[in-house]
C-alpha cells in the first residue's frame, strides 16, 4: 500500500467519524470530488491581493483544490469547527492560516486570529446551510456579505438540486446556479455576489 493510498483511506476514515459524531455539521458522508472543487474554483477573485475564506474545509480536498488554481498560501484562511479536521488540516496545509471555530463566529474568529485580513474577495462554503435553520443561514449570509468586498463572490455548494437561492442571499446577486453532476452525490454550486456598496 502506497504512502499517499494509505493516507488518503486515514483521511476518508476521519471523515466518517466525524460525520457519525456530528451529521448535521458535515453534511456529507463522502468528501469533495476534484470536479466539485474546480467547479467551485473557477470563482475565485483575479485580484492576488484579495483573501480568499473557506468555510468547512474538511479534510481540504477542496482547500487542495484552491492552492493548485494559484491561491497565495499567505491568501488563504479556513474555519473548521471540528478540532479533529482542522489539526488534520494543519498538518496537511501548514502554510495557510487554519482557524478552529464555529463559522457563525467568523468575524470575531478573523479579528482574533487574522487581524491583519482585509478584502476578502471570494468565500468558499462547504457549509450544508440546508440543514441549518433559517435564522442561522441568514446570520451566517449577512456576516459573509459584511467581510465580502463589493463585488466579491461568495460560493456555495448544496446537494439540493433545486435553484431556490439559500436563505439570507436574497442581498445577493445570483451569478450562477450550476450542477456538477460528477461528484458524489451530485451537487448544485451557487454563486452569490456582493452588490453592497463600501462603506
Amino acid at each position: 500500500m502506497t504512502k499517499q493510498l494509505r493516507q488518503n483511506l486515514s483521511e476518508a476514515s476521519l471523515f466518517l467519524q466525524e460525520w457519525f459524531r456530528q451529521p448535521q455539521q458535515i453534511g456529507s458522508i463522502a468528501p469533495s470530488s476534484k470536479n466539485l472543487g474546480l467547479a467551485m474554483a473557477r470563482w475565485l477573485s483575479p485580484d492576488p491581493r484579495d483573501l480568499v475564506l473557506e468555510l468547512g474545509p474538511g479534510t481540504g480536498a477542496i482547500t487542495s483544490t484552491l492552492l493548485a488554481r494559484g491561491v497565495r498560501p499567505d491568501r488563504l484562511i479556513a474555519i473548521e469547527q471540528s478540532p479533529k479536521l482542522a489539526e488534520l488540516l494543519a498538518k496537511r496545509f501548514p502554510e495557510i492560516r487554519i482557524i478552529t471555530g464555529d463559522a457563525q463566529e467568523m468575524d470575531q474568529l478573523l479579528h482574533r486570529h487574522a487581524a491583519g485580513a482585509r478584502q476578502v474577495g471570494t468565500v468558499i462554503s462547504s457549509l450544508p446551510l440546508r440543514q441549518f435553520k433559517d435564522e442561522f443561514t441568514a446570520l451566517l449570509a449577512g456576516k459573509i456579505r459584511s467581510l465580502l468586498r463589493p463585488g466579491g463572490c461568495w460560493v456555495q455548494y448544496s446537494y439540493h438540486l433545486g435553484k431556490s437561492r439559500h436563505r439570507g442571499a436574497e442581498q445577493f446577486h445570483l451569478l450562477s446556479a450550476d450542477i456538477v453532476w460528477l461528484n458524489l452525490p451530485p451537487a448544485r454550486v451557487s454563486v452569490y455576489q456582493n452588490n453592497c456598496a463600501a462603506s
